[in-house]
């Protein structure tokens, strides 16, 4: 079911399209039809530079549907906080989730306007389970986990979901503490996933840079290291921090290199 939102989810704010977000560019680059002039154009200048960039947006969509099916599958995992989950498409987490265990609750995190709208009306879940959405930004992790805390028992473990959304916090110190604030009030047995870009292409930091420098949406690529670097003091679950494409794949599917990084590891 749906839940009421919390806090400052229940107005929506006002949605600027004349500036593009990377939620929409993201949608853009997906197939989806839930964009503006402005996401167009940026996402399109960004292919231009990079045209791997739609085939990186389609492998961070299937890794996050593998690890979110490791989680609840096999993890046994039955609650989510997915921060930064961009517009709805096909195979959102709380579909992912209940597919394997219907009576999951899942609580979903952005701060596009446009999510939010769009959320209300899409992110209906199984009535056994429980779905929300908060209006919120990653650098609010307290805020977060406090609302979150509403619909999810912290005394259980809750995966925390952070695909795409770390590169966004262009300081490595910062994105490292974020990520401990976010686990901080969370029991043993909890998971954090991240899936992020990389600065493994010379063709992909250009791209990016140009990117950067023309439009206020930054993001920051950080090296494999750098990726792994928010899993300290957790354990990793094998195969560790590899190419997205790589991590489990389906067999016999191929795994191409792509320029993006994921994981997932288990507080101890």
């Amino acid at each position: 079911m749906m839940m009421p939102s919390s806090g400052p989810a229940r107005l929506t704010p006002d949605i600027d399209t004349s500036v593009a977000h990377s939620a929409r560019m993201w949608n853009y680059w997906l197939g989806g039809k839930d964009n503006y002039v402005a996401d167009q154009e940026a996402a399109e200048q960004f292919q231009a530079a990079f045209p791997q960039i739609a085939e990186n947006a389609r492998a961070f969509r299937a890794f996050l549907g593998r690890g979110v099916t490791y989680l609840a599958a096999e993890a046994g995992i039955r609650q989510f906080v997915d921060v930064g989950t961009g517009l709805p498409t096909e195979n959102n987490t709380h579909e992912l989730a209940q597919r394997v265990a219907p009576e999951c609750r899942i609580v979903y995190v952005d701060n596009d306007p446009l999510v939010l709208a769009h959320a209300r009306a899409l992110l209906v879940g199984a009535p056994e389970g429980a779905t929300d959405y908060l209006h919120a930004d990653l650098h609010e992790p307290e805020a977060i986990m406090e609302a979150a805390r509403r619909i999810l028992d912290f005394e259980q473990p809750v995966a925390v979901i952070l695909s795409g959304i770390l590169g966004h916090v262009m300081d490595d110190d910062e994105a490292r503490g974020l990520v401990r604030r976010l686990l901080a009030p969370l029991p043993s047995g909890s998971h954090l996933l991240v899936c992020d870009g990389t600065d493994t292409n010379e063709e992909l930091r250009s791209a990016q840079q140009e990117h950067n420098d023309r439009t206020p949406v930054q993001y920051r690529l950080r090296s494999p290291e750098g990726i792994s670097s928010f899993f300290e003091g957790l354990d990793l679950i094998a195969p560790g921090v590899t190419p997205c494409t790589q991590w489990r794949p389906e067999p016999g599917a191929p795994a191409p290199h792509v320029d993006s990084y994921g994981a997932i590891g288990r507080k101890p």
